[in-house]
């Protein structure tokens, strides 16, 4: 069942990110491949400059990729507590010397909540591409959150 659950939440951000590259990220990679030939276009210009100026190219789209995966990780270490949440539970209530019953029942317990929590997460990822494609469509990725 934990298998299907990860499966699940893989499947989706998967989604998320399939979304977020068609919508925004290849067009920014494109920019940034044809800026950078700008870049190298001028015969004049020093090393030095050239590299400046693919740097200067690269880093709207580095700054995209840093958020989208900064938002991801953000995500996943939420469910990520949550389900260690659901362990302790179940933990908690194995007491010192279990018996096959006892460790069956918090084995179904952990198993529905962390289906709980999966179904929680799964159920942000809208709200979340929203806010994500409005971010990334103002050309301005916020800071990387701190946790």
């Amino acid at each position: 069942m934990v298998e299907a659950q990860r499966f699940r939440i893989e499947q989706e951000m998967t989604n998320l990110v399939n979304e977020l590259d068609k919508s925004y990220l290849r067009k920014m990679q494109g920019d940034m491949h044809r800026c950078a030939a700008q870049c190298c276009d001028d015969p004049n210009s020093s090393l030095e400059r050239v590299h400046g100026c693919i740097d200067n190219c690269t880093a709207p789209l580095n700054q995209a990729n840093n958020y989208v995966q900064n938002e991801i990780n953000h995500l996943q270490n939420r469910l990520q507590r949550c389900v260690m949440d659901c362990n302790d539970a179940a933990r908690d209530k194995l007491g010192a010397d279990p018996n096959q019953q006892t460790i069956d029942k918090c084995t179904i317990e952990f198993e529905n909540c962390a289906v709980k929590c999966v179904d929680k997460h799964i159920g942000i990822i809208p709200s979340m591409m929203k806010t994500m494609k409005k971010v990334l469509a103002s050309g301005k990725p916020p800071p990387p959150r701190s946790e």
